[in-house]
């Protein structure tokens, strides 16, 4: 039994986001049928896709921004008009008159307030089911859509059979990150970029992924692909403006070939060269419906360019489609995209007989990202490697909603503890992601702050719970005899549970 469980807490905290609180049946299931329990859901059609009420697609989101932005525009306008005409005085005529006039002329790439108490953003209010509400505050079209977005995203992560595919989207979205901090369109933006450019492709093809990331506007927008005009292209010329090349680098560097993939600074220059044009309708919508991807042909630099070696002649957008296609093919991708998969999944320093396994199926079926997954959990090394690497800030708060049968209807305390824990949602520091190491998670004080989090969900929730049964679906004959000990002996309900949360065998994955 002891091996069966052994399995069950691979398939559920390596593959997954843990147990299911009022779900005993997860335990039984993973380890009477470890594999399966984790195969199951790369069967189910679409099995990734995120369709819920509320949820609007990236042009119809723009069209909102835009809009939003064009009457915070006018406000301003409206109020330094009036306070030109004005006497001067100590509080503006206008904002006397009219003070909803000048609130709405506040910062249009207004950002959700994750760092306030608004979201929870303390050890008192993470996680708790029923955290203080602050006084009510208007949130403008930005807020409210990262809002929606987030909840949804995590409403699917907790009710997850196993969540196979939820932690390979969380894999890919990190992968091919934006970052919400970037400004409004970013995100407002960030949910729906998650939504139609990585969830489609999850059990798909890598090549179209790749395409549908790099021609996403969020991804356009985020570096700055939108500014670069090709030095000879009419745009170029009139505006005496020339490449920008951040989107062109990260392709190279951090979404294919790896910074050790081959390429060098020309041909990043030409990547930069070819995908001049590709950009976005703007408010207007002069080159097509707002905030749908559009080639500007005025914009893209003529002429055939050199890349890796061979010749693309011009060719308009498919010029940087076929440029897109062949790298997504080259071994060093395939080396790169193994490698950081078998690391995320198994251990920091991944099996290097895995990783041979993964790149040569990745090569072999075309970059089959279901093929990929199907390789990884066969493989007898995923599941005999030990339970090393440490959940991330945001496995760690699905995983503990999952265990104690929460039902997420609102994101605030989630998204208060990713900030507070240095992951907040959608947001990392630069193109390259969040880490994705133990070493990154495991440090002191994050762990100090996980525990005032543990600490803060057994207040509320610790005198209704028996610790000693959730260790069953935590751990079951699995747990040590450490961990078994320390949760039985502890002088309340409220600090074993603080305890189990903070434990290895719920720490680790």
């Amino acid at each position: 039994m002891a091996r069966d469980s052994q399995a069950a807490l691979v398939a559920l905290n390596r593959f997954g986001f843990g147990a299911r609180g009022g779900a005993s049946g997860d335990f039984v299931n993973a380890a009477s049928d470890p594999r399966g329990f984790v195969k199951s859901e790369l069967s189910h059609a679409n099995a990734a896709l995120l369709e819920m009420p509320g949820l609007s697609s990236t042009p119809a989101l723009g069209k909102a921004l835009f809009d939003y932005q064009f009457e915070i525009q006018q406000a301003r306008d409206a109020v330094a008009k009036s306070a030109a005409t004005e006497a001067p005085s100590t509080e503006p005529k206008a904002q006397r008159r009219n003070p909803s006039l000048s609130s709405i002329a506040t910062d249009m790439t207004a950002k959700e307030p994750m760092a306030s108490s608004a979201d929870g953003n303390n050890a008192n209010a993470a996680m708790q089911p029923n955290p203080p509400k602050p006084p009510p505050q208007p949130a403008n079209v930005i807020q409210k859509t990262f809002r929606t977005e987030a909840l949804a995203r995590i409403q699917r992560a907790s009710f997850a059979d196993c969540g196979f595919v939820e932690r390979l989207v969380v894999f890919w979205s990190n992968h091919f990150c934006i970052s919400a901090n970037k400004g409004g369109l970013a995100r407002i933006w960030a949910g729906s970029f998650e939504r139609e450019a990585i969830r489609p492709h999850v059990l798909g093809r890598f090549a179209d992924m790749l395409k549908a990331v790099e021609q996403h506007p969020a991804m356009l927008f985020f570096l700055d692909n939108q500014q670069s005009l090709g030095p000879d292209s009419r745009a170029g010329i009139n505006r005496n403006r020339g490449l920008n090349e951040n989107l062109a680098r990260e392709i190279m560097e951090l979404h294919t070939l790896g910074v050790d993939g081959g390429y060098t600074q020309d041909d990043v220059t030409a990547l930069a060269r070819v995908i001049t044009g590709w950009t976005f309708a703007g408010r207007q919508g002069q080159l097509g419906p707002p905030g749908t991807f559009v080639f500007n042909a005025n914009a893209h630099q003529p002429g055939a360019q050199r890349v890796m070696g061979k010749v693309y002649e011009q060719s308009g957008v498919a010029q940087g489609e076929a440029v897109l296609a062949d790298i997504a093919r080259h071994p060093s991708t395939t080396k790169f995209i193994a490698t950081k998969f078998a690391r995320h999944f198994v251990a920091d320093d991944p099996p290097p007989a895995l990783v041979a396994r993964l790149q040569d199926v990745f090569g072999r079926t075309d970059g089959d990202l279901k093929a990929l997954a199907t390789a990884l959990v066969d493989s007898s090394e995923a599941w005999e490697a030990p339970l090393t690497k440490m959940r991330s800030p945001y496995e760690f708060l699905i995983a503990s909603g999952r265990l104690l049968g929460r039902n997420p209807e609102d994101p605030s305390r989630y998204l208060g503890g990713l900030s507070m824990l240095g992951q907040p949602l959608w947001s990392p520091a630069g193109p390259n992601g969040f880490p994705d190491t133990s070493a990154a998670w495991a440090a002191p004080e994050g762990m100090k702050l996980r525990l005032d989090i543990s600490a803060q969900i057994a207040s509320r929730l610790g005198d209704g719970i028996d610790p000693r049964e959730l260790l069953g679906l935590v751990a079951a004959d699995a747990a040590s005899p450490d961990t078994r000990r320390t949760v039985e002996r502890a002088e309340s309900r409220q600090q074993a549970l603080a305890l189990l949360l903070m434990s290895p065998e719920f720490q680790r994955r």
